[in-house]
Protein backbone atom coordinates (compact mmCIF):
# COMPACT_ATOMS: atom_id res chain seq x y z
CA UNK A 1 0.00 0.00 0.00
CA UNK A 2 1.10 3.47 -0.75
CA UNK A 3 0.52 6.33 1.63
CA UNK A 4 -0.77 9.74 0.72
CA UNK A 5 -0.48 13.01 2.55
CA UNK A 6 -3.68 15.08 2.57
CA UNK A 7 -3.66 18.80 3.28
CA UNK A 8 -3.76 18.38 7.07
CA UNK A 9 -0.56 16.30 6.84
CA UNK A 10 -1.86 13.14 8.48
CA UNK A 11 -0.60 9.96 6.76
CA UNK A 12 -3.37 7.70 5.47
CA UNK A 13 -3.17 4.45 3.60
CA UNK A 14 -4.83 4.20 0.19
CA UNK A 15 -7.70 1.71 0.30
CA UNK A 16 -9.19 0.22 -2.84
CA UNK A 17 -12.98 0.19 -2.25
CA UNK A 18 -13.45 -2.54 -4.87
CA UNK A 19 -10.94 -4.95 -3.36
CA UNK A 20 -13.23 -6.94 -1.07
CA UNK A 21 -12.42 -10.34 0.28
CA UNK A 22 -15.74 -12.19 0.21
CA UNK A 23 -14.37 -15.37 1.73
CA UNK A 24 -14.57 -14.09 5.30
CA UNK A 25 -18.38 -14.22 5.35
CA UNK A 26 -18.77 -10.50 5.93
CA UNK A 27 -21.59 -10.15 3.38
CA UNK A 28 -24.68 -11.97 4.62
CA UNK A 29 -26.64 -14.05 2.17
CA UNK A 30 -30.22 -12.93 1.44
CA UNK A 31 -32.87 -14.48 3.65
CA UNK A 32 -35.06 -15.64 0.76
CA UNK A 33 -33.30 -15.53 -2.61
CA UNK A 34 -36.54 -16.27 -4.50
CA UNK A 35 -38.49 -13.38 -2.96
CA UNK A 36 -37.56 -10.93 -5.71
CA UNK A 37 -38.16 -13.19 -8.70
CA UNK A 38 -40.52 -12.16 -11.45
CA UNK A 39 -43.71 -14.09 -12.02
CA UNK A 40 -46.80 -13.91 -14.22
CA UNK A 41 -50.04 -12.58 -12.83
CA UNK A 42 -53.15 -14.72 -12.80
CA UNK A 43 -55.72 -13.91 -15.49
CA UNK A 44 -58.48 -11.55 -14.37
CA UNK A 45 -61.64 -13.03 -12.95
CA UNK A 46 -64.71 -11.57 -14.72
CA UNK A 47 -66.79 -12.01 -11.56
CA UNK A 48 -64.49 -9.59 -9.70
CA UNK A 49 -64.74 -6.75 -12.23
CA UNK A 50 -66.12 -3.45 -11.07
CA UNK A 51 -69.45 -2.61 -12.61
CA UNK A 52 -69.45 1.08 -13.49
CA UNK A 53 -71.78 2.54 -16.05
CA UNK A 54 -70.78 5.66 -17.93
CA UNK A 55 -73.39 8.21 -18.85
CA UNK A 56 -73.93 8.19 -22.65
CA UNK A 57 -73.08 11.90 -22.84
CA UNK A 58 -69.73 11.27 -21.08
CA UNK A 59 -69.08 8.29 -23.34
CA UNK A 60 -69.75 10.44 -26.43
CA UNK A 61 -67.44 13.14 -25.06
CA UNK A 62 -64.61 10.65 -24.47
CA UNK A 63 -65.10 9.09 -27.91
CA UNK A 64 -65.12 12.54 -29.54
CA UNK A 65 -61.89 13.51 -27.76
CA UNK A 66 -60.27 10.26 -28.92
CA UNK A 67 -61.50 10.71 -32.52
CA UNK A 68 -60.26 14.31 -32.67
CA UNK A 69 -56.87 13.38 -31.26
CA UNK A 70 -56.52 10.41 -33.63
CA UNK A 71 -57.39 12.68 -36.57
CA UNK A 72 -54.52 15.00 -35.59
CA UNK A 73 -56.79 17.71 -34.14
CA UNK A 74 -56.07 17.71 -30.41
CA UNK A 75 -58.81 19.64 -28.60
CA UNK A 76 -57.79 22.82 -26.81
CA UNK A 77 -59.23 23.87 -23.44
CA UNK A 78 -61.32 26.57 -25.13
CA UNK A 79 -63.00 23.83 -27.25
CA UNK A 80 -64.66 22.34 -24.18
CA UNK A 81 -68.03 24.04 -24.70
CA UNK A 82 -68.26 22.90 -28.31
CA UNK A 83 -67.34 19.33 -27.39
CA UNK A 84 -69.92 19.35 -24.58
CA UNK A 85 -72.64 20.50 -27.00
CA UNK A 86 -71.63 17.93 -29.62
CA UNK A 87 -71.58 15.14 -27.07
CA UNK A 88 -75.14 15.96 -26.01
CA UNK A 89 -76.41 15.18 -29.52
CA UNK A 90 -78.02 11.76 -30.21
CA UNK A 91 -75.80 8.69 -30.61
CA UNK A 92 -76.36 8.50 -34.40
CA UNK A 93 -75.06 12.04 -34.95
CA UNK A 94 -72.11 11.41 -32.66
CA UNK A 95 -71.24 8.21 -34.57
CA UNK A 96 -71.40 10.17 -37.85
CA UNK A 97 -69.03 12.82 -36.49
CA UNK A 98 -66.59 10.13 -35.37
CA UNK A 99 -66.83 8.40 -38.76
CA UNK A 100 -66.03 11.67 -40.55
CA UNK A 101 -63.07 12.29 -38.25
CA UNK A 102 -61.88 8.72 -38.72
CA UNK A 103 -61.82 9.14 -42.52
CA UNK A 104 -59.81 12.39 -42.27
CA UNK A 105 -56.98 10.69 -40.41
Amino acid sequence: MSTTAPEHHAPYAYVDPYAVDTTDGYWPSPANPYLDTDYLLAPPNPAERLSYTIDPRDRHRLDLHAALTAAGIPPHPEDRDAIDHLSSLPAGINATLQRWLHHTA
